[in-house]
């Protein structure tokens, strides 16, 4: 799968091995030098500071799954912050731990939201809007194609955009704007469309990789040069793709169950799921908190615009 030239890092140890069962969607706060990211399974959501290390670990527990968040344009990410959560997105009063749904799948019209699905991986986009993903929640058995991919405003209703789907995760942009990069874990594929960087409307969906190896592809993000990292859910590591989506690097984790990665400075954090069935490493340090220096910085992310 990779080649001679393939640049190879490895992680060692956690840097926090506290055992999500899903942990996901890793989210820099710099302004407190803070990391924050999920716990899915366990519906949680854990906040650290880099300065004081792991003894800071702070965590909240939620009623429903909180699955992935974002800083809101002009709000104090202390104060609020937008997550995806069961039914839709909502905005996190991070002080009392409530939050208050504005807008959910089922605003999209009718048949695009049930029971059975709650929200997954997503991300602001530079015109302010939320694309998120839904999916079959876990009390429902296999997961089938009742997911969607749907982009939120604060002013509309949520849009269905790819409808259809079984595990939609990652979304982002390329350095210049004019590409967006979706996965799509269950065909181990990352798409990508045209992206108008003065409209927002997008169009020429492609296949930009196809991944081919036992793992499936789950949650990126994008460096300043324009390469994706990848992380490989079932294989134990996290891929770097260069923008003409060829395989340049390679991230060795010490556990099989990779799902997210977020850029601090030039330092990669990754989120793992537990490994119970595994053995070894795998089994002993899954669902914790990596990193490695991987000498490239990430993309700055997008605000969410509450107000119009």
């Amino acid at each position: 799968m990779s080649s001679p030239a393939t640049k190879h890092w490895s992680t060692g140890a956690p840097w926090i091995d506290l055992h999500c069962a899903l942990g996901e969607g890793p989210y820099y706060e710099p302004a407190t030098n803070t990391l924050r990211f999920v716990d899915i399974i366990k519906k949680q959501l854990h906040t650290v500071s880099l300065t004081q290390g792991p003894a800071s670990l702070s965590t909240q527990t939620f009623g429903e799954a909180v699955t992935v968040t974002a800083d809101i344009e002009g709000v104090d990410p202390q104060d609020k912050i937008l997550v995806g959560a069961k039914q839709g997105i909502a905005v996190l009063d991070r002080k009392s731990g409530t939050y208050e749904y504005i807008r959910k799948f089922g605003d999209a019209g009718p048949g695009v939201a049930s029971e059975r699905v709650r929200s997954n991986d997503g991300a602001v986009d530079p015109h302010g809007r939320f694309w998120l993903g839904s999916m079959t929640d876990f009390p429902y058995g296999d997961f089938t194609d009742e997911g969607s991919l749907f982009l939120f405003t604060a002013t509309a209703s949520a849009t269905v955009v790819k409808p259809s789907l079984t595990i939609p995760n990652s979304i982002g942009w390329s350095p210049d704007r004019k590409t967006l990069y979706f996965t799509h874990s269950s065909p181990k594929q990352v798409l990508a469309w045209d992206y108008d960087v003065a409209t927002g409307a997008f169009s020429n969906e492609r296949v930009f990789y196809q991944h081919a190896g036992p793992g499936s592809p789950d949650g990126f993000r994008v460096d300043t040069d324009g390469n994706l990292w990848h992380a490989v859910y079932g294989e134990g590591c996290v891929l770097k793709i260069n923008s003409e989506g060829k395989l340049v690097g390679r991230i060795d984790v010490a556990t099989k169950n990779v799902t997210c990665v977020e850029f601090v400075g030039t330092t990669l954090y990754i989120t793992t799921a537990g490994d119970e069935e595994g053995e070894g490493d795998s089994k002993k340090y899954g669902g914790g908190l990596f990193r490695v220096d991987v000498g490239a910085r990430g993309l700055e992310p997008f605000a969410f615009k509450l107000e119009a």
